[in-house]
C-alpha cells in the first residue's frame, strides 16, 4: 500500500485520524518534523483511538531523510497549484502521497524539490480555501487502494 507523507503536520487530531486511516488501509504513514504537537497529545490519541499499534508510522527529522526511506518511490505532491486531478493518476503500491501542513499546504521550496514526480489536486468548488487534511488524505488513499483492488482487504 502507498506511503503517506505529512509534511510538518500541525493539528494532532488530523494526524490521529491519519494514523487510524493507515491502520485500516495498510498505508504507511510518515510524519516529517517539526510536528505542531507532542506525540503524547490527548487529541492525537483520541482521534487515533486504539489503532496506534496497528499502524505503520515513521517519524523523520526532515523531508530529505523521509525521501531517503523510499529511494525509488514516485512522489505525488497534493496541492491546489496544478490542473492535474488526483483521480487521473495510476497509483502503484510504492507511491508517496505528500501533503502539506494544515494552515498553508506545501511550501514552494517543497513543491520544487527534485524528488517530486508530479503535482496533483483534489477538486473543490471555486472560492473555497482548503479541504481538511485528514479528509484529503482519506480521499487520496482510498483512490489509490481502490485502483489496487483493495488489496489485503477481507471479502
Amino acid at each position: 500500500m502507498v506511503h503517506v507523507f505529512l509534511h510538518e503536520p500541525a493539528i494532532a487530531g488530523n494526524t490521529g485520524n491519519a494514523i487510524r486511516l493507515a491502520a485500516v488501509t495498510g498505508a504507511r504513514l510518515h510524519l516529517v518534523e517539526p510536528l505542531g504537537f507532542d506525540l503524547e497529545d490527548a487529541k492525537l490519541r483520541r482521534a487515533g483511538l486504539d489503532y496506534h499499534d496497528l499502524a505503520d508510522v515513521r517519524i523523520h527529522p526532515d523531508l530529505d531523510q523521509a525521501f531517503a526511506a523510499v529511494p525509488d518511490a514516485r512522489v505525488l505532491a497534493f496541492t491546489a497549484h496544478t490542473d492535474k486531478r488526483f483521480d487521473q493518476v495510476e497509483y502503484t503500491p510504492q507511491d508517496v502521497l505528500l501533503f502539506g501542513t494544515e494552515p498553508s499546504g506545501l511550501p514552494e521550496q517543497v513543491l520544487a524539490h527534485p524528488r517530486i514526480t508530479s503535482r496533483v489536486r483534489i477538486p473543490m468548488l471555486p472560492a473555497r480555501r482548503s479541504l481538511n487534511l485528514a479528509n484529503a488524505v482519506s480521499i487520496a488513499v482510498y483512490e489509490a487502494w481502490r485502483q489496487q483492488g483493495y488489496d489485503g482487504a477481507g471479502a
